[in-house]
């Protein structure tokens, strides 16, 4: 393809992401899905608002740590399409309670973090953010999750981090198939960018990687899960797949609980 067409193919996939991702937050604030401003919860022990400086941007993120002496682990999560760092908070202190940091940042474009979302763009926050969590809560062991849109940041740049382990919740396998199995038709798949593909990302990976995917996922099937699990390590040797009965899509953290969040931490603060 001439590179005019695949900058253009790009810079529609983006405002597409951006848009996107906008009118799920408007939604959601309508629908009081998300929790109090979190300046309401300025006073609560561990949680806490930071602004990260990522390029010429700046991303809004919250760290949630556990009490003093209780934390085991640090865990990144790149979160998805429809959300913002509000959305995520009651799922940091259930983490918290198991004796895992998280910090949850807002991509480039989204909530309060300046400048546009792109792809390169969002690969970059997270590896700033990953740093910025590695640095804040040294000594301990720093895993990263993604979370559906997430999960093709994550396994893109897990591979150039000092990450332990890694997560996908939720995942998809490819960009063009996650379009498609949203209902993008699939005669016009070309048109989305050929990007976050996890079986050229997780060949080369050297940590393991716990996959977790709801058994009623709407949007992505479970034969996805399935599929990523495979594709760790050279033989899809360092691949873990829990399926979770009943679980859709958003519901891990719409409607987040000790029974899935209890599995990340446990995995993620699992002696190697």
């Amino acid at each position: 393809m001439q590179p005019h067409r695949a900058s253009l193919r790009n810079l529609i996939f983006n405002i597409a992401i951006n848009s996107t991702g906008r009118m799920l937050a408007v939604r959601d604030r309508l629908l009081s899905r998300i929790g109090r401003d979190l300046r309401l919860d300025a006073r609560e022990v561990g949680v806490s608002r930071h602004e990260i400086p990522s390029g010429k941007c700046v991303l809004d993120a919250v760290l949630v740590r556990p009490a003093a002496g209780a934390e085991r682990a640090s865990l990144l999560i790149c979160h998805g399409i429809g959300e913002t760092v509000q959305h995520w908070v009651p799922v940091q202190r259930l983490l918290a309670v198991r004796g895992v940091a998280s910090l949850v940042f807002d991509y480039a474009g989204y909530g309060r973090s300046t400048c546009l979302f792109s792809v390169r763009q969002a690969e970059a926050d997270a590896m700033t953010a990953f740093e910025w969590l590695r640095a804040a809560t040294a000594p301990l062991p720093v895993s990263l999750m993604g979370f559906s849109l997430g999960s093709g940041v994550a396994s893109a740049v897990v591979g150039r981090l000092s990450a332990q382990r890694l997560v996908l919740g939720a995942a998809f396998t490819s960009m063009r198939k996650a379009a498609v199995s949203v209902g993008f038709p699939r005669v016009l798949a070309g048109v989305v960018p050929a990007i976050w593909d996890a079986k050229m990302a997780l060949r080369d990976c050297r940590v393991p990687v716990l996959v977790v995917h709801g058994e009623k996922d709407q949007l992505f099937p479970v034969r996805m899960a399935e599929e990523l699990a495979r594709y760790c390590g050279p033989h899809g040797e360092l691949g873990q797949l829990i399926v979770v009965p009943g679980l859709r899509h958003d519901e891990p953290f719409y409607l987040p609980t000790m029974e899935y969040w209890g599995l990340i931490a446990d995995w993620v603060t699992k002696e190697k």
